[in-house]
């Protein structure tokens, strides 16, 4: 058993460091010698930040790695921020949906590409080639929107994007 961390404050047979609870200012919490697992709360502009950087960073990330690795910045943001402030949850998970949705387009999209493709003997290759962008850039232009709102301090919903991540 570690003296960093006592189980119990009242027993009389473990050392402890002298506390003086009657001294503390207004709302300063006294010390027991466990560590703080809670996260603490961020300032409005904080969470504005983060809640466009959530958007932003997937938008960057979307472009520099061709619309793979758009939701790393997502995923990084809302398990850091999740749990600090409810404005910036909000938008993180409205990033990670778009996400989530962009990637079931592109999986239906691939499969009708490839069934179409193979059934019309490669007409429906060069057809639905350019289809393949439609996600991603309507994704982008939700992130932009998004970061936008999210900057300004407006809580918003991306439209056709359900709420897979709350």
């Amino acid at each position: 058993m570690s003296d960093q961390y006592p189980t119990d404050p009242h027993d009389p047979t473990r050392a402890y460091a002298q506390q003086s609870y009657g001294q503390q200012s207004y709302g300063q919490q006294p010390t027991t010698g466990y560590p703080s697992s809670a996260p603490s709360a961020i300032s409005p502009q904080e969470e504005r930040t983060w809640g466009a950087v959530s958007h932003a960073g997937a938008v960057a990330a979307m472009v520099f790695s061709a619309g793979f690795l758009g939701f790393l910045a997502s995923i990084v943001v809302y398990v850091m921020y999740k749990d600090r402030g409810p404005f910036v949850r909000s938008h993180a998970a409205n990033s990670l949906n778009v996400q989530i949705s962009m990637f079931i387009w592109l999986v239906v999209v691939t499969v009708l590409y490839v069934v179409l493709g193979v059934v019309t003997i490669g007409i429906g290759f060069v057809v639905l080639w350019p289809v393949f962008f439609v996600p991603p850039v309507i994704a982008g232009i939700l992130h932009v929107v998004g970061a936008v709102k999210a900057w300004n301090g407006e809580w918003w919903n991306p439209p056709l994007t359900p709420r897979f991540v709350s």
